[in-house]
């Protein structure tokens, strides 16, 4: 007689691996069940007390502060002390017509900025004095808000 090719070990690995398949269909049933049940809205909410901590117990509404909107300051953090910038003076170095750019040199720091004639209202040209503001652009500092005098 032949001899059956399932040894005892593969019925033995066969039974173990449908077991597992059994539990884990098992185990995904009762994930699905238990999320059907829900909670009420009141456990779902959460809250943030004065010190800034997650609880679960609403907020003391005689503790409730109200700020006016002259208290609120709408300026960046790391400003601290800085004296508010002031329009700087210079005189424009190089500016080609054609293509609607050029540079305009600080008065003060003699650095150099990059100025596009979008950022002008008046016809510029070469050597005129100007005054303007400084802004970050794509590949650094450009001058804009660019006025005569």
């Amino acid at each position: 007689m032949a001899k059956s090719s399932n040894t005892f070990n593969k019925r033995e690995l066969e039974k173990k691996k449908l077991q597992q398949r059994k539990e884990k269909e098992q185990r995904k049933e009762e994930r699905k069940n238990a999320n059907k049940e829900g909670k009420p809205l009141e456990e779902m909410f959460a809250y943030v007390d004065e010190n800034g901590n997650l609880t679960t117990t609403p907020p003391d509404v005689t503790k409730k502060f109200v700020a006016k909107e002259s208290d609120i300051e709408l300026t960046s953090r790391n400003r601290g002390g800085a004296e508010p910038e002031v329009r700087r003076k210079g005189v424009v170095k190089f500016f080609d017509t054609s293509k609607g750019f050029g540079f305009i040199k600080d008065g003060k720091s003699g650095e150099e900025f990059f100025f596009h004639q979008n950022s002008v209202n008046f016809s510029i040209a070469q050597s005129d004095h100007v005054s303007f503001d400084v802004e970050m652009g794509h590949k650094g500092m450009n001058a804009v808000r660019i006025t005569k005098g």
